[in-house]
């Protein structure tokens, strides 16, 4: 045997990553960015509560994590008025998505999702066998009804939809959104992705039954709880989806001291409300610097603002590569017409400065 004997499947994907990290790129460059602007990483950072829970369960790392994430399923059940048979736990959403498609997906499978949505998913689907249908996104905003109208013509298992989304922060009601899925087709799931909720006007979360069969939420605490690197994921859904997890998931994936963490965070209501004070007031700053400059911004109900350059892909990507240039790490859609965009993470006072500063180059150079 010359090689390993990898499946058919295997072999036919590319071996590579969703995303390009800034770490990646400071690399590649030989020097570190002066402003982490891209990843939509809470630069606000954790509770304090959270910081000293995870430092002293440190002192007991020796030990693996509790593989039914006990204390943490319990916290968040009170958390949402749920059980904890309601709750399943993994290493961030994306861990949580590899799950679901595991459980779902396999060759030839059809899922439904928008031309431009979140990657990672993609990516799950593809790693089993699955068939992507897209539709495209409506004035920015996904499209539940095309969505919901798609997955009954291919007879999706599942479709996929952020809410806020990610990469143009915009938002649907959860009224809305309830009412759209009347015309979601039996057997189909909706994975509702949460991760930016907390960052959006009241309304935004959807109120269903939380036994209601037709959907799992997604949330997480990398974003408004600031803890990205810990990857503390969760799920919300009935019981039976739940439960079926256990036949996939990875029972000691998650680190022990991000647990404590996360109940830690759970509790200091304080502390999110501040990060969200910093968030709505980061947006605020980025809008502003885009309008100083003639660009458009999009209304955003998440941790990042998606900025109109005004012309088309080619003109923001040459406007995104010269940020970068500058030191300042952006990321950009990547689907027509949503790459007209380029994506601002809120930062710090002195990170918006350096965007401030380099924007107008950024410009110059894209137009000249």
């Amino acid at each position: 045997m010359t090689e390993p004997r990898y499946t058919p499947l295997a072999r036919s994907l590319p071996a590579t990553v969703p995303f390009v990290g800034p770490e990646t790129q400071e690399r590649q460059r030989g020097k570190t960015f002066a402003a982490r602007l891209g990843a939509n990483e809470n630069v606000f950072g954790p509770s304090p509560r959270a910081v000293a829970a995870m430092q002293d369960a440190m002192c007991g790392i020796w030990m693996y994590g509790d593989p039914e994430n006990h204390d943490l399923r319990h916290a968040l059940a009170a958390h949402h008025g749920v059980t904890p048979d309601h709750i399943v736990v993994g290493e961030g959403i994306d861990g949580l998505l590899g799950y679901l498609v595991r459980l779902f997906i396999g060759r030839g499978d059809p899922v439904v999702t928008s031309d431009g949505a979140y990657p990672t998913f993609n990516y799950h689907v593809a790693g089993y066998g699955g068939t992507l249908h897209k539709v495209p996104y409506s004035g920015d905003h996904e499209d539940p009804a095309r969505l919901f109208a798609r997955a009954a013509e291919v007879d999706a298992k599942l479709v996929y939809l952020a809410n806020p989304d990610n990469p143009m922060g915009t938002w649907h009601r959860g009224t809305d959104l309830l009412a759209a899925m009347e015309a979601l087709p039996d057997g189909c799931l909706l994975v509702l992705d949460e991760a930016y909720v907390e960052c959006a006007p009241a309304g935004t979360a959807i109120e269903v039954d939380p036994d209601d069969p037709r959907l799992i939420r997604m949330r997480t605490f990398s974003k408004a709880y600031g803890m990205a690197g810990a990857r503390v994921g969760y799920g919300l859904g009935a019981p039976g989806l739940i439960s079926a997890f256990n036949k996939v998931r990875n029972h000691f994936g998650m680190n022990r001291a991000a647990q404590a963490g996360a109940i830690a965070a759970l509790q200091d209501t304080g502390w999110l409300d501040r990060v969200l004070a910093e968030i709505a007031a980061g947006r605020e700053r980025i809008a502003g610097i885009a309008q100083t400059h003639g660009l458009v911004p999009l209304e955003s109900a998440t941790n990042f603002v998606a900025i109109d350059c005004g012309s088309d892909g080619v003109y923001a990507k040459a406007v995104l590569d010269n940020l970068i240039a500058q030191g300042i790490f952006v990321r950009m859609p990547f689907s027509v017409p949503q790459n007209r965009c380029i994506r601002i993470s809120c930062g710090t006072s002195a990170d918006l400065d350096a965007f401030e500063a380099a924007l107008p180059k950024a410009l110059a150079a894209a137009r000249g």
